[in-house]
């Protein structure tokens, strides 16, 4: 059975990243190029950052989900066409802030860093908020408080 590119992202929208298993790789972004010929298919990744400790887990995973569907896949990391956040699809910023993540805010927005003060809350959409650290759990996110619900919250940081 020959597959369509359309067939092939939805396969792959199947493989979730592996920090925040709410989100697709497709969702992401980090799925960049896929070339089909027969059986054979290339996937194009680029990790979100330079030596992004899960990006093997996640060529693992895709050339698995692949494989499931009798597909002979090749996974290449690529830095051709470097990450940045405004790949995450709306339907991955809004898992993000479903899960507890406050997407990033699109960087064409601004051009000075200050934006990245406050963050609007992905639980109670507060914006008066503080930020705690530039430096989250993962090298994509920062940590914020939300001073209207009292709460922590991380967000991915614009790129």
């Amino acid at each position: 059975m020959a597959y369509s590119r359309e067939e092939i992202f939805k396969i792959l929208e199947e493989v979730k990243d592996p920090e925040i298993p709410v989100l697709s790789l497709v969702d992401l972004g980090v799925i960049t190029e896929v070339t089909i010929e027969d059986s054979n298919v290339l996937v194009k990744m680029t990790p979100t950052f330079v030596g992004c400790p899960a990006m093997d887990y996640m060529r693992q995973e895709v050339e698995n989900a692949l494989m499931l569907q009798g597909l002979t896949p090749r996974v290449e990391i690529t830095f051709e066409k470097p990450w940045s956040s405004e790949l995450i699809s709306e339907k991955g910023k809004a898992a993000l802030k479903k899960y507890g993540l406050a997407p990033p805010p699109s960087n064409k927005i601004f051009t000075d860093l200050e934006i990245l003060e406050t963050a609007i809350c992905p639980r109670c959409n507060g914006t008066h908020t503080e930020l705690k650290s530039p430096f989250g759990p993962t090298l994509c996110r920062s940590l914020y408080y939300c001073h209207s619900c009292q709460e922590a919250f991380e967000q991915f940081k614009p790129l």
